[in-house]
């Protein structure tokens, strides 16, 4: 199969750490699966420079082909791109990847994020961007949500495209699950990872954490809120920017990874978490919720002081055969949400629409 993939949301090559890897970890199994995938990152640069993404040329990268644009994608875009090859299928991820898309025919997959959302309902981008997005979407064949969350919000706006949303998340490498046995000890290693920033509400949980005598706070990230929260208080361990593999080492000697964040798309870290046996808790009505189940495979909290520290505090006060449960709830849930699970669901999706 030829797929054709759009999306501003691909890394450029290994230096680009800004950018998530889920949607090249799609990419990368379709390879593995046998299929061609030709990749092209249509970049809004008003966007871009919002965003604080790092800029790079026009012109082709190892796999990908990122091609720059001052205007939002008008007149024709194509003078810029490479020869296109045969294609079956056109799948587009991000709001301009799927605009992006009216410039190619045939059968089209959008796929659905938190800033989809977004540009359907905030008043900003109702004179262009909200039509052009809803001219994907009508067009699509399927909208592939990238969470339960995302596809309860998008059908309460658009309830008709009820028949044709499937989710489908990102998953993590099946290496690296594990099933752990975990025994809170009277000092409870808890830990939290993410880009510092205020929508993370890291803020909240050292505050919340702070209130618990037990508790050993870990915060793994950069960002801008970064030397704010060292004055809330000097209890937390700060670890800075870590590599990939790093992060995964300190889950596993964890027993909790908690993330109160909001407007999250998925939020990939939180399977990663549970992966790597922690018990793990997400913010409800947020990305991983559908996923995690509260009290079943892990938790959900409000992104608050008093609703995070309440759910610590039950997590602590668990006996070990609740614990015990919960950990083999989560080891069987995350066996179903592997990479390769997700990249042949989402191929399964392909060959119907086909």
């Amino acid at each position: 199969m030829n797929i054709l993939f759009l999306t501003d949301l691909y890394p450029i090559d290994e230096s680009d750490i800004q950018t998530s890897t889920a949607l090249k970890d799609f990419t990368d199994n379709f390879r593995n699966l046998g299929h061609n995938v030709q990749v092209i990152r249509p970049n809004f640069l008003l966007n871009s420079f919002l965003r604080g993404k790092k800029y790079y040329k026009t012109g082709q990268y190892n796999e990908v082909f990122n091609a720059n644009y001052i205007t939002p994608f008008w007149f024709n875009v194509k003078n810029k791109l490479p020869k296109i090859n045969d294609y079956d299928i056109v799948i587009s991820h991000m709001p301009s990847g799927s605009i992006f898309a009216e410039n190619f025919r045939g059968k089209l997959i959008c796929g659905i994020h938190i800033s989809d959302i977004k540009v359907l309902i905030q008043p900003i981008y109702s004179l262009y961007f909200k039509k052009k997005l809803l001219d994907s979407f009508k067009r699509a064949e399927k909208l592939v949500c990238r969470s339960f969350h995302i596809q309860k919000k998008l059908l309460k706006l658009y309830p008709e495209f009820k028949e044709k949303t499937v989710v489908i998340p990102s998953g993590v490498d099946e290496n690296l699950i594990i099933k752990r046995d975990i025994e809170l000890k009277e000092t409870v290693k808890v830990l939290t990872a993410a880009n510092l920033i205020k929508r993370k509400n890291i803020d909240k949980l050292i505050k919340a954490c702070d209130k618990i005598e037990n508790i050993e706070l870990t915060v793994i990230g950069d960002g801008k809120e970064l030397e704010n929260l060292k004055k809330i208080s000097k209890k937390p361990i700060f670890s800075g920017k870590l590599t990939k593999q790093e992060v995964i080492d300190e889950m596993k000697k964890s027993d909790i990874f908690i993330l109160p964040s909001v407007n999250e798309t998925f939020g990939l870290v939180y399977i990663e978490a549970m992966a790597s046996g922690c018990i793990t808790v997400g913010t409800v009505n947020d990305g991983i919720d559908g996923i995690i189940k509260d009290g079943v495979n892990g938790f959900l909290a409000k992104p608050n002081k008093k609703s995070i520290e309440e759910t610590l505090n039950k997590i602590i006060n668990l006996k070990k055969e609740e614990i015990t449960k919960i950990s083999e709830n989560c080891f069987y849930t995350i066996k179903n949400y592997t990479t390769e699970a997700c990249s042949v669901k989402y191929l399964q999706t392909i060959i119907k629409v086909l």
